[in-house]
């Protein structure tokens, strides 16, 4: 994906996560006040109640006699004296009516003493209440009132909006994830960008060197010197095929950076298998005197493939089975077909891969831990590089251990695939 494009994703999903976390913020805010307004508006109408029983309905006031002095602070007008007692009883009834379920502290004004008195501190959770020394400002403007107060109004509401809390907490978290992610994405694409453009300047800067090295090498083989004398034509022959190696090794790395970086260009063709097959196989057979290949494939199958890439995947998969043999190879190529489409399969007769790794046998750089794995040159690469051309022709691929011995990878064609 381009630099541009992933900043431009990057830019809105945060845009859009910051809106939510902004909405729900102001929702939430929203359902406090709601709250806010509905306690007072029950609180109210639970003093009102109050003052109505304590008055039997006798006096009419002209205004509303419950006043809303502060945030969590009341004042009634009761005009005229109250026993504490029942004024306590009828403030319980009605706050437990009203469903008014926080702690609360009252006291009455004392017109001879001209001081607030009785002051209780009353919780709904326990069965008594307690007292306790409570100061409550003098209101000038009133001779019988008693006032009211809620030291923990605050917490109530905030306890009746908890799902609203853990919603606002549950998409901070997934902000907070999301920078994470993208923080790290943005980290491991530049670790990507760097590794490949490190891997494409060292193939390149090996390709120039190498390519002196063998054509000295082939030139200083034809030399009639070197050609009477064994040790120095084994010596160039060893040079020669070494650099050879080296070089099929660094095609494939750039072939594998080449595809990270925007994938491949395949040039599809028709292709019939067994001709296709049997001329890679006559030239490994040339090369390995002792391997013996069987092919069980019908002379009418064909598929589309690139031809160039199709070759390596083929040859990649012989090699790893002739390298990983610690006896003569014997690898058996045959096909079969059923209605989903089309299976090639390679079965040989090598060590085999214990089944925790077969899972990781594509993986970029994995080699199997193996005595005779050490004794192997390569990368790890080329079974990731059959993989991934296995993806750009949308094949399937698959390894599995033999009952026997050694394995068999199956690659799958399907009906679709082998359509011009």
């Amino acid at each position: 994906m381009e630099i541009k494009k992933l900043n431009i994703i990057i830019t809105l999903g945060l845009v859009a996560i910051i809106g939510i976390l902004a909405a729900q913020l102001l929702w939430t805010r929203q359902a406090y006040n709601l709250e806010d307004q509905k306690f007072d508006q029950k609180v109210n109408l639970a003093l009102l109640e109050v003052v109505e029983k304590l008055s039997d309905g006798k006096i009419a006031f002209t205004e509303n006699p419950v006043q809303n002095i502060a945030n969590d602070y009341y004042v009634v007008n009761i005009n005229n004296e109250v026993d504490p007692t029942i004024l306590e009883h009828y403030l319980k009834t009605e706050f437990t009516r009203f469903q008014i379920n926080t702690d609360y502290v009252y006291a009455l004004y004392n017109c001879h003493s001209d001081k607030m008195i009785y002051g209780r501190y009353i919780s709904p959770k326990q069965k008594s209440s307690e007292t306790k020394l409570v100061h409550f400002p003098k209101y000038k403007n009133l001779v019988y009132y008693f006032s009211i107060r809620f030291p923990d109004k605050a917490t109530y509401l905030a306890s009746s909006l908890k799902f609203w809390y853990l919603l606002t907490f549950a998409i901070i978290i997934i902000l907070l994830v999301y920078v994470y992610s993208i923080y790290t994405i943005i980290q491991q694409k530049k670790f990507s960008e760097l590794q490949r453009d490190f891997i494409n300047n060292m193939t390149h800067e090996f390709k120039t060197p190498l390519s002196s090295i063998l054509l000295a090498s082939e030139a200083l083989n034809k030399y009639p010197t070197i050609q009477d004398n064994e040790k120095l034509k084994t010596y160039t022959s060893i040079i020669i095929n070494q650099s050879h190696k080296l070089n099929n090794h660094i095609e494939k790395i750039l072939n594998i950076a080449k595809n990270d970086a925007s994938g491949l260009s395949l040039k599809l063709q028709k292709i019939t298998l067994l001709p296709f097959i049997q001329e890679i196989t006559n030239n490994l057979k040339q090369k390995n005197e002792d391997l013996e290949i069987n092919l069980e494939i019908d002379n009418t199958i064909s598929v589309i493939a690139d031809e160039f890439h199709f070759s390596n995947i083929i040859y990649n998969i012989l090699d790893n089975s002739i390298k990983y043999c610690e006896t003569k190879p014997n690898i058996i190529i045959s096909t079969f077909k059923d209605s989903k489409g089309l299976y090639l399969k390679f079965k040989d007769n090598g060590m085999g891969i214990p089944a925790k790794n077969i899972a990781h046998i594509f993986d970029k750089f994995y080699r199997v831990s193996a005595n005779k794995s050490d004794e192997i040159n390569g990368f790890g690469l080329g079974l990731f590089y059959v993989k991934k051309i296995v993806q750009q022709h949308q094949w399937k691929i698959s390894v599995e251990n033999n009952t026997d011995k050694g394995i068999t990878i199956t690659i799958f064609f399907p009906v679709n695939s082998n359509k011009a």
